[in-house]
């Protein structure tokens, strides 16, 4: 690797030579040979299982929910520079009936208005990344109150209910569960019982220290005393928007309306996953989904991915399949964990079975019409071990969505869901001027 270009100095050339001595194997040779030729597919080379949906019948979902965050890192001036995070998470409630009649390409600003009046929850925290401490302890204990504290008292506790409700099972009248197991964040020991149910707080049994039930979470591991990876906040917007999607799902399963709760649709930004130590409520929140199920109550939640391997890939093939006219029928094509591993991931055999220990949804590609595709995940509930699932009717409510799909679609951006868009609309905070305004905010907090 050549050294990078520098403030005084100027970077190293690579060497776009040293290494053509090797043209002279015949592999390499019939590889650049095949690289350079002009064959054009005539198919789709993975097969992906594409099928016809028909919508005969079929009535689509009435309510429409939609989540999306942002997060960004400001720095003052100074030197050294301090660094804090500002987090913002968004979730809009949409009358599909109002949303019909918005043009999706050029929406009518009063149409807009009326469709948005008093449809979003907002949800805003900023937490110390570096160089920044506050009279009251460290950054690391800073950060485990912040959340606790944004958490908690934002919204009159509704989020923090939500939390107790997945971590303690608590769409079950008889549950008694205690949380899932996590480390303490004093002594870095397992409490492998976690906290008993119900509890906000409670001691580690190893060192006596006070420990939260948004421990859980684990932010605690993602830090050190003095300072935190912008991945904190990142983490932090993914367990927001979890939270805050599930408090619109746990306020209409307690609805008195029992129906209502299966008549709307929750649309997450991005992939239903939750990475790394924040998986530990992975498996509660299949649990809740597979009793959705098995009680015919089906919460119908789909996540779209935007980027990445698979929206990469859905771009390479897509052309080869209908509609290839807008008067043809939408496509669907749910991946199997064989498909994902052997055509996306292009790997051999997994040591642990995919997504077994993240994923919440399945992938499926789906193709509105010529121009409008997307990669969207589709809870199954339980997890499912098998290699050659999920098909058509392991997904959660999957006719129901296909067949709401197509009014939501916005021609707008590549693949854009309108709900997506508004929900965006309000969490976004871009780098310029949205940085530059926080950032004067911040120095002027800290004039004398």
């Amino acid at each position: 690797m050549p050294y990078a270009q520098g403030t005084r100095l100027a970077g190293e050339t690579a060497s776009k030579l040293g290494h053509l001595a090797v043209i002279e194997s015949k592999w390499v040779k019939s590889l650049v040979e095949d690289f350079e030729s002009m064959h054009v597919l005539d198919g789709d080379p993975s097969q992906t299982p594409w099928a016809e949906f028909d919508p005969t019948g079929v009535e689509p979902l009435r309510g429409i929910w939609a989540v999306d965050g942002s997060f960004v890192s400001v720095r003052s001036q100074q030197k050294p520079p301090k660094e804090v995070a500002f987090v913002k998470t968004a979730l809009l409630m949409l009358d599909k009936a109002k949303l019909d009649v918005i043009d999706k390409d050029l929406p009518h600003p009063l149409l807009l208005r009326d469709a948005l009046k008093d449809s979003g929850v907002q949800h805003a925290t900023v937490f110390p990344l570096k160089n920044v401490r506050t009279s009251m302890g460290t950054n690391y204990e800073a950060v485990r109150h912040i959340v606790r504290d944004s958490i908690s008292v934002d919204q009159g506790g509704l989020f923090n209910e939500t939390l107790k409700w997945l971590a303690y099972k608590q769409w079950d009248a008889n549950s008694t569960v205690s949380s899932p197991g996590f480390e303490c964040p004093h002594c870095s020991k397992p409490i492998m019982e976690g906290l008993p149910h119900g509890a906000d707080t409670s001691n580690c049994p190893h060192c006596k220290g006070e420990v939260f039930l948004s421990d859980v979470w684990g932010f605690h591991l993602e830090m050190d005393e003095e300072s935190a990876p912008d991945s904190l906040a990142s983490s932090y917007m993914l367990v927001m928007e979890h939270l805050m999607l599930f408090t619109a799902v746990r306020l209409m399963w307690h609805h008195t309306d029992r129906k209502l709760v299966s008549d709307t649709l929750f649309i997450k930004d991005g992939p239903l996953t939750l990475r790394s130590q924040y998986s530990k409520l992975v498996p509660n929140i299949r649990s809740f989904l597979q009793h959705s199920k098995n009680i015919n109550r089906p919460v119908h939640i789909i996540g779209q991915e935007k980027s990445g391997v698979f929206f990469d890939h859905l771009s390479s093939i897509v052309r080869f399949t209908p509609p290839h006219t807008r008067d043809e029928r939408l496509r669907y094509a749910p991946l199997t964990h064989e498909f994902v591993r052997r055509e996306v991931y292009r790997s051999p055999d997994l040591s642990n079975p995919y997504g077994l220990r993240t994923n919440w949804g399945e992938k499926m590609y789906v193709k509105v019409d010529p121009g409008a595709f997307m990669v969207l995940n589709v809870p199954t509930g339980d997890y499912l071990s098998d290699n050659n699932r999920p098909s058509t009717e392991d997904l959660i409510g999957l006719v129901r969505i296909l067949a709401t799909l197509p009014s939501l679609v916005s021609h707008k951006f590549e693949g854009a869901l309108y709900p997506v868009e508004l929900a965006n609309g309000i969490a976004s905070m871009s780098s310029y001027p949205s940085a530059s305004i926080l950032q004067r905010f911040l120095e002027e907090q800290s004039k004398p």
